[in-house]
């Protein structure tokens, strides 16, 4: 089951960094590329969980897994709400210190000593019982402010397309999908979000690797959903929605 449920995480992320990819290839849009960054870690993450549930673990299959998931993935995440949010200037920074930590992680990752001993087992190690403080650091750092960066820019998005869509305030995304459908996506990435930052606390502190790997497979694929959303094709009546809502503009101008 657990690696099952790891191969639908990486086939599920995959088709996400896909998506994101092609995307940023057409609007060279700099939060599609950072989305598209952290899909392809998580990704390639998940490639190495579902390595180690299913052949054994090894020393260097875990530090692929545990540098790419449990520390760069979700900073990437979060830059690209750094750049909705924040725009370009912000974004910019954001990436250059993200860029100079990411490096300095992988560094410290790949030479870390692990005084844990890692037997030919699947199940899936534990980071305080392998790794020293700094590791464990960065990974606590990097995913729990990436996961509140990326959780409450969806939570505060979503509430401001809701309040648009009561008739409350304006649109955020005026010429957009619907504020109805912008706040049903942002819920769902704020849900996926709150998933994923789930799993690691039970596989840590309960030790259920299939709660874990279940957390990944389900909070990736929720937030592939509010994607999906977001990005669906403005149907008829939607088309409707922003031509009217476009004329009221125009008569109050």
């Amino acid at each position: 089951m657990v690696a099952g449920l790891a191969f639908i995480a990486t086939a599920v992320a995959t088709l996400f960094a896909e998506a994101t990819f092609k995307r940023w290839r057409h609007g060279r849009r700099p939060h599609e590329a950072a989305w598209t960054v952290a899909l392809a870690l998580f990704a390639l993450a998940s490639a190495a969980l579902a390595t180690g549930v299913s052949t054994g673990w090894d020393r260097g299959v875990f530090r692929v897994f545990y540098l790419l998931g449990a520390v760069l993935n979700v900073p990437w995440l979060a830059l690209g709400t750094v750049y909705l949010l924040g725009g370009e200037r912000a974004g910019r920074r954001v990436r250059a210190v993200l860029v100079f930590l990411s490096g300095l992680a992988a560094g410290v990752l790949l030479t870390a000593p692990m005084s844990g001993r890692i037997v030919a087992s699947p199940t899936i190690p534990v980071g305080k019982e392998v790794f020293g403080v700094f590791p464990r650091v960065l990974a606590g750092v990097g995913s729990g402010l990436g996961a509140l960066v990326v959780f409450g820019g969806a939570a505060w998005s979503a509430v401001r397309f809701a309040r648009a869509a009561r008739g409350r305030a304006a649109s955020p995304r005026p010429g957009g999908p619907p504020p109805g459908r912008m706040a049903a996506a942002n819920a769902l990435i704020a849900l996926g979000t709150l998933v994923l930052s789930g799993g690691g606390t039970l596989q840590g502190v309960l030790g259920h690797d299939e709660a874990f790997t279940a957390s990944l497979a389900a909070g990736i694929a929720v937030i592939y959903a509010g994607f999906l959303v977001a990005a669906r094709p403005v149907a008829a009546t939607d088309e409707r929605y922003v031509t009217d809502l476009a004329t009221l503009r125009t008569q109050a101008g």
